[in-house]
């Protein structure tokens, strides 16, 4: 979590909201990623290149002989709903997250309660490691008048008040 951070950090430094993401097997990172495109340029701003799905890009672009199901992603937030369903979907079981994401967080997502391809899937998540560190940070980007990325958001506002 703390190379994951050191990517939250990376990001922050360069306006961007805040969020790393590393793939480790064999407790050796194989990949990593951080928020890219949050800034206010709109010819960039998307909502496609969160960390986690930045960090499996650059994964599967190794081509890597790993079983995904022995990866454990670790990610300064909780992965959305987009991030943690392409996670699973490319077989990753194992997901650590420090921050909850109370606006748009996947992890809670009631995957017995879906399609067959869901409902048979099995995820270990382990919330909250690192988590003060990770607080601070976000604390940081929404205290800036600067940042503009989901600023007066419920997750602007629950981070705040923390």
């Amino acid at each position: 979590m703390q190379v994951a951070l050191s990517q939250a950090k990376e990001a922050f430094d360069q306006g961007e909201f805040p969020v790393g993401a590393v793939l480790v097997y064999q407790d050796k990172i194989v990949a990593s990623g951080r928020r890219e495109h949050t800034r206010e340029q709109k010819e960039s701003v998307n909502e496609i290149d969160h960390a986690e799905i930045l960090a499996l890009r650059n994964f599967l672009a190794l081509d890597a002989d790993i079983p995904l199901d022995e990866i454990i992603v670790y990610s300064t937030m909780e992965p959305c709903l987009m991030c943690y369903s392409t996670m699973i979907l490319n077989g990753i079981r194992n997901i650590v997250y420090a921050y909850e994401d109370v606006m748009g967080g996947g992890t809670t997502l009631p995957l017995e309660r879906l399609k067959p391809l869901y409902a048979e899937m099995k995820v270990n998540i382990t919330s909250h490691v690192l988590r003060r560190q990770s607080l601070d940070l976000f604390q940081k980007f929404f205290s800036n008048p600067e940042n503009l990325y989901w600023k007066n958001s419920l997750l602007a506002n629950y981070t705040l008040s923390q």
